[in-house]
């Protein structure tokens, strides 16, 4: 390699610090990147992949259903097991908090099978559980609804 590798982002933020919330990643021109963290990282305590893949499911289905939904550009789980990542065009960070707080609710009012869940869908269509999102969800949403008004920096 020619020149130095960069740091991405995500890199600089101190892990060890960071407890569970909802942040602004990066900013990219008009797309703004969210941390949805779930779990404070390296402290053992980390998701599973049917729940991660479960939560994306159900989220991602129900944010690109709701208002902002052309303005949506990606949700799904960070490699780390301890959060997801929320990627929006144009969208205000209280406006992006208050989409996630309103998905995370009707993900927990839902009553049926997972989003996605067949093998027509899903390359892993087993390995889905509402329960395990519904779990993951019920811990982070008490997280998230203190946080209103947040200027939602790490």
């Amino acid at each position: 390699m020619d020149k130095p590798i960069r740091r991405i982002t995500s890199f600089t933020v101190d892990h060890n610090v960071l407890e569970p919330g909802f942040y602004i990643s990066r900013v990219d021109g008009d797309v703004t990147t969210f941390d949805l963290r779930t779990r404070k990282p390296n402290n053992g305590n980390y998701m599973d992949n049917a729940t991660m893949h479960s939560v994306e499911h159900m989220f991602a289905t129900l944010i690109r259903n709701s208002d902002i939904a052309d303005k949506v550009i990606y949700f799904g789980p960070m490699g780390c097991q301890t959060g997801f990542y929320l990627l929006t065009r144009d969208v205000t960070p209280a406006d992006a908090w208050r989409h996630t707080v309103e998905t995370i609710r009707k993900i927990l009012a839902y009553e049926g099978p997972v989003f996605g869940a067949s093998a027509k869908e899903c390359g892993n269509y087993r390995n889905l559980s509402l329960e395990a999102a519904k779990t993951e969800l019920r811990a982070y949403l008490p997280v998230l609804e203190k946080l209103e008004d947040s200027n939602y920096a790490y």
